[in-house]
């Protein structure tokens, strides 16, 4: 062919890239690979997983799984190295990242070229995307280690780290999990999926090279049971997953009760929202980007298509003349759009769900692009007009397929966006700043794109909202994931004190003086009496009878977060919280006699009584002067960008009180909250309900908007389940037994929400170095990082 019949024609010639190096790697090493602990690599000899090319079906190389043994060494590696490497400076820990850096950029070709072969992800995305974007982190994390002691002040790394990583973007997703352990000072055991562990061994082979001292990070290879085995490791003080959202309830379960931190970064079902006033054209690249890149392998994928009505027509039309041109392939060449799907196995999950979407009666329509003859392809694609509850729409397809939606308004765009259980990014196209931005903070998403799509970088924050996970990674939020305030004083075992809560039947005389002094529970601004209709007598010290407290059930929970959720807008104003908390401050210091008197009754020294009455009202004024100053961030990253972080309220979270500081916990523990704009229903003491009786009066007159604050009573726990197991319910804060501890975060995994929890210690509510701060409000908050266009 000729170049004036290309130049006719536009065909792309192969540009096939040289895979000799990468062949020469694993012909050294027999094509068996294996775990990298303590500094040498071992269990070649019985490796037995085979690791397949997804583009030709090769076997490039095998690797071992490993069990109880070789994941307890890996463990007991990274434990014994931690001493040593927590206690080197930050400067010191920033070289040997610099140095893993630099080692990845002089084998960027070699790294890109082998990541493609394993994965199956075009050349040009390995070499463009993945590989520079692992540098990066390795890079701005060497940064965060030199700068540590002065960013983190009064902070000290976790321990041993066990880090779970997807097959979707292998390299990638080690750095992001790697680079801030180390730069925090915590050693790592990492297993890499057991479909694309390649890049991860050359990872451990530089680490040699750059002199990383031995057991520092430990690379260990298997399945999913090797992974289950890394998570429920005792000696693993924190784990970091990305993956399905199946597997993240699971784990959720099984560190239940170990004081495991954990970071989850789950499954996602992304908005792509294109506004009448969008750039179409951009908009379809957008969705190049968006759903055919890594050939719709992203978790983040923007595959459900939000059109506006006017322009839907218009918009298909452009997308299936730009759909028809991608141009699949071989991933080594680099005319390459898209490459092969992972695995024989991930193929046939994504044609099943096709199937199943057409038996359904909704049409796909697909490029007509010819696939290889080898390999696991499939054909990039959209479903035309899907109503929401079809399966496609809200099942994460995890493939190149895309599923559309029409809508009229931006109310009912935000209403589509939501209508999932999945809240990890978007994408918003709009040439209307008013518009995109509405979008941006209304979605209930951890990253949205305005007029972009599949954006990163190490300096911009990550991760996902409701059955997407929690936890950030990236900058300063998930820097902070991998610290924790360093040990202060050692804390007991809390020890609830006995409650009866068998129903009053009236045979008692009950409290002081011939005044009925019967409690009810506080909801929406109002009191209302227990759906069940008992009590039980809350007794003081020497055992007499005080007064009744409601014993409150499920439905009494259920009329409270109701009333918590229709005080949404309590959020929306923080000087508006401010003014409301210091009246609140301001109506305390007027009870304040009152208060001590309710402490002392309940069996408080006086002088005790009036110490927490005034440390009440003195984290009343702290937290009334943070509610409008704990702001978020804008981030230094791509060009052409501000990268903010938003720091939004959790929502509606449940609180479940200790026995001791019976007033001062309970404000302790909902002030924060409030603060930062949540809504809160509260479980206080049950052997001190009592005090929250006062509560009422100050909530009332201090102008807090019904449904902010509920107050409801009962059996601890019991109404702890029910909060924990409540799907509208957005996080938990649990005071109490380690037992009781452990049962709320097995329950939280239904919809994955933030649990906070004591672990069973009793904590000194007086001391403001523990029982408030940043972490408080850290813990009260979730961030959404959103990416406007900027600049020139």
């Amino acid at each position: 062919m000729s170049i004036k019949d290309i130049m006719e024609s536009m065909d792309y010639g192969p540009a096939p890239e040289a895979v000799t190096d990468a062949k020469v790697w694993l012909a050294a090493r027999g094509g068996r690979l294996g775990h990298f602990i303590d500094g040498s690599f071992s269990g070649a000899d019985q490796a037995v997983i085979e690791v397949e090319n997804p583009a030709t079906g090769e076997i490039l190389a095998r690797i071992p799984a490993a069990g109880q043994a070789e994941v307890d060494a890996a463990v007991a590696a990274a434990k014994a190295a931690f001493p040593r490497w927590s206690r080197l400076t930050g400067f010191e820990r920033a070289q040997y990242l610099y140095a893993i850096a630099r080692g990845l950029q002089k084998r960027e070709r070699f790294f890109s070229v082998l990541e493609s072969l394993d994965n199956g992800k075009p050349i040009r995305e390995s070499r463009n995307a993945d590989i520079p974007l692992a540098i990066r982190h390795f890079y701005h994390h060497a940064g965060w280690a030199a700068a540590l002691d002065s960013e983190f002040p009064g902070h000290e790394p976790l321990g041993v780290c066990g880090q779970v990583i997807p097959w979707n973007f292998p390299l990638l997703m080690l750095a992001w999990k790697i680079a801030p352990a180390l730069a925090a000072g915590n050693t790592v055991v990492l297993k890499p999926a057991d479909l694309t562990p390649l890049t991860a061994t050359a990872f451990a082979e530089l680490l040699c090279e750059a002199g990383l001292p031995k057991g520092v990070v430990n690379i260990v290879h298997g399945g999913g049971e090797t992974g289950a085995l890394i998570v429920r490791h005792p000696d693993v003080a924190k784990v970091a997953f990305t993956g399905s959202t199946a597997v993240g309830r699971e784990i959720r379960r099984a560190t239940a009760g170990s004081g495991k931190r954990l970071t989850l970064e789950l499954g996602g079902k992304s908005p792509f929202i294109v506004c009448a006033d969008a750039d179409l054209d951009a908009a379809v690249e957008g969705v190049v980007d968006g759903i055919w890149f890594n050939q719709g392998e992203v978790c983040c994928a923007g595959s459900r298509l939000l059109l506006q009505e006017g322009i839907a027509e218009r918009f298909l039309t452009r997308l299936r003349a730009r759909m028809d041109k991608i141009r699949l392939g071989d991933p080594l060449d680099k005319s390459t759009d898209m490459g092969a799907i992972v695995s024989g196995r991930q193929k046939a999950r994504i044609e099943a769900l096709l199937r199943d979407a057409r038996a359904e009666g909704h049409t796909l329509e697909q490029s007509a692009c010819p696939l290889p003859t080898r390999g696991h392809f499939v054909a990039p694609g959209f479903f035309a007009d899907t109503e929401p509850a079809a399966t496609v729409s809200q099942v994460e397809i995890f493939g190149p397929i895309a599923v559309t939606t029409t809508f009229r308004t931006v109310d009912e765009a935000v209403s589509l966006a939501n209508n999932t259980a999945y809240g990890l990014a978007a994408s918003v196209w709009s040439e209307n700043v008013n518009a995109a931005t509405e979008l941006a903070a209304r979605v209930k998403a951890g990253v949205v794109w305005i007029n972009a799509t599949n954006i990163f970088d190490a300096g911009a924050p990550f991760g996902g909202m409701k059955e997407s996970g929690f936890g950030r990674e990236g900058a300063r939020e998930g820097m902070s994931a991998y610290l924790r305030p360093a040990g202060g004083k050692r804390r007991a075992a809390l020890e609830p004190a006995p409650v009866d809560l068998t129903a009053f039947t009236g045979t008692e005389a009950v409290g002081p003086g011939l005044i009925d002094r019967t409690m009810k529970n506080y909801i929406g601004g109002a009191q209302a009496r227990p759906d069940g209709g008992a009590s039980y007598v809350v007794r003081g010290r020497k055992g007499e009878a005080l007064g009744l407290a409601p014993i409150s059930g499920r439905k009494d929970i259920r009329n409270a977060v109701e009333a918590a959720l229709k005080a949404a807008g309590w959020a929306a104003n923080a000087h508006a919280r401010a003014q409301v908390l210091f009246f609140m401050a301001e109506n305390i210091a007027a009870r304040e006699a009152d208060l001590v008197a309710a402490l002392v009754q309940a069996g408080v020294s006086r002088a005790d009584a009036g110490a927490e009455v005034r440390k009440t009202l003195e984290r009343v004024f702290y937290y009334a002067g943070m509610a409008d100053k704990d702001d978020g961030r804008i981030h230094t990253t791509k060009p052409r960008h501000l990268t903010l972080s938003v720091k939004e309220p959790l929502g509606v979270v449940g609180v479940v009180a200790p026995d001791e500081a019976p007033l001062l916990s309970l404000m302790s523990l909902i002030l924060p909250l409030i603060a930062m704009g949540n809504r809160v229903v509260a479980v206080p003491s049950p052997a001190h309900a009592l005090i929250a009786q006062p509560l009422y009066q100050v909530f009332d007159t201090s102008d807090l908007p019904g449904g902010v604050v509920n107050l409801v009573t009962g059996e601890r726990d019991a109404l702890a389940a029910v909060l924990a197991d409540h799907d509208a319910v957005d996080g938990l804060w649990y005071h109490g037994p380690a037992e009781g501890a452990a049962r709320v975060e097995a329950l939280s995994a239904g919809n994955l929400k933030q649990v906070w929890t004591n672990g069973g210690l009793a904590l000194d509510w007086l001391d403001d170095a523990t029982a408030r701060g940043r972490d408080w409000l850290d813990h009260a908050t979730q961030v959404k990082t959103i990416w406007l266009p900027y600049g020139a």
